[in-house]
């Protein structure tokens, strides 16, 4: 575990507005409002945004910045947080999904931000960690790399990828599988689930195949790919990709007659793939898999962000940018509340926490940072299968639940390591 020492008496350097400190000693922290302020009488929080605007998985990244805008638009609107209105529009940055460019942007704006409030991808998140946790540089990675749990610096959420997989081939034990087979990116985020998927696949004596893309972005050309899937015949496919991968393979392995069952990562997913030439196929053969709420959930939390959205189109991405929100919040009250308004303070109150309310957009057990990482990391899994006629063309098909080899699993190190 990277361990973050705590350089100075938090009763000294907090900058709460309130009390003798001065306010805005912290980065990021502000006495002058917010630009486009809702109260110019308020202080400014600069959260920063790392994420994808223009790569592989600018489909996540566009709509994920999108609700956590509107998330802090709503919070600011009703009073914002103390005597602070929040900002995560000044510091976006598109890194391209590369973990150099990430690493470079995160430099560029470090000093102006209190934390960062989305970093997209598990190796992009991994590329800035050591500097973050050596600043005390609180970071909410829009990841589900299982390697989070030991970071102190890290503020993750849902299930990882490697706990996911685990479900999955939980799942297919149970639905009579004998064999399995992992189709992912190269990297860490596609080697956690394969790596999740291998355990479970060896603790339920299930035959497994480990098949890469070749590359991170492959596109439409993974002839390779699909070969190998032809080839091996699995009864499930777990596939850790993108969207436009997840279109190619399945459209290119149903065209040549492969009728198993695929059921995808969380990024996998994006509404647009329904109606590419391989749609017919996905909502035949696909189901993704999440630990977070669909669109339509009836809980308070997916009514106030299916208001904050107006008229845009149904999006998931856009519901687990605006959830995100509520983790930062919670944290940064309690900082106000203890008179902790500094990095240092945010890190320490954030592993003091063992839950938050997010009012249901957020899988149960989020926010519980200040136990034992294997006791707390959240383990559940729910599958969706695709609706063309839901508003986000998917209905949950199995609820939430958490199979035999993730509940007994003990982490030991990140899943991607032992590929």
């Amino acid at each position: 575990m990277l361990a973050t020492a705590l350089t100075v008496t938090l009763a000294v350097s907090g900058c709460g507005r309130d009390d003798d400190t001065e306010a805005g000693s912290a980065p990021g922290v502000t006495d002058e409002a917010c630009p486009d302020a809702v109260d110019d009488s308020k202080g400014c929080i600069y959260l920063g945004t790392l994420t994808d605007l223009t790569g592989v998985f600018k489909g996540v990244g566009e709509p994920f910045t999108a609700g956590q805008k509107a998330f802090w638009d709503g919070i600011n609107a009703d009073g914002g947080v103390g005597d602070y209105e929040v900002n995560v529009t000044e510091y976006v940055k598109d890194t391209g999904y590369d973990p150099e460019e990430h690493a470079k942007l995160f430099n560029e704006i470090k000093d102006d931000v209190l934390a960062v409030a989305q970093s997209l991808g598990t190796a992009q998140t991994n590329a800035i960690l050591e500097d973050a946790t050596n600043e005390s540089i609180l970071v909410g990675p829009a990841s589900l790399g299982s390697n989070w749990i030991w970071e102190d610096t890290a503020i993750e959420v849902g299930t990882s990828y490697c706990a996911e997989a685990m479900n999955v081939v939980d799942y297919a034990a149970d639905q009579g599988a004998k064999s399995i087979a992992a189709v992912h990116f190269p990297g860490d985020y596609g080697d956690d689930a394969m790596v999740g998927a291998r355990i479970a696949a060896e603790e339920r004596g299930l035959k497994f195949t480990d098949i890469t893309t070749g590359t991170v972005d492959g596109g439409d050309d993974q002839t390779a790919a699909v070969g190998a899937l032809l080839k091996a015949k699995p009864d499930f496919v777990i596939i850790s990709t993108g969207p436009l991968e997840v279109a190619t393979v399945i459209g290119g392995a149903a065209q040549q007659g492969f009728t198993g069952q695929f059921v995808g990562s969380i990024p996998t997913w994006n509404t647009a793939i329904v109606d590419s030439p391989a749609g017919p196929a996905i909502e035949a053969l696909y189901m993704q898999a999440t630990s977070f709420p669909t669109w339509n959930a009836d809980t308070p939390g997916q009514e106030k962000m299916r208001e904050s959205a107006g008229d845009m189109a149904p999006n998931d991405w856009y519901a687990i940018g605006y959830g995100s929100g509520y983790v930062m919040k919670a944290i940064l009250e309690k900082a106000i509340d203890d008179d902790a308004l500094t990095r240092e303070g945010m890190v320490e109150t954030a592993n003091s926490l063992t839950g938050i309310d997010s009012e249901g957009t957020l899988p149960d057990g989020t926010g519980n940072w200040a136990g034992d990482p294997n006791e707390d990391a959240v383990r559940v899994t729910q599958l969706n299968a695709v609706d063309p006629k839901a508003d986000d063309k998917v209905k949950v098909a199995v609820e939430a639940f958490t199979g035999p080899t993730a509940e007994a699993y003990e982490f030991t190190e990140p899943c991607y390591l032992m590929k």
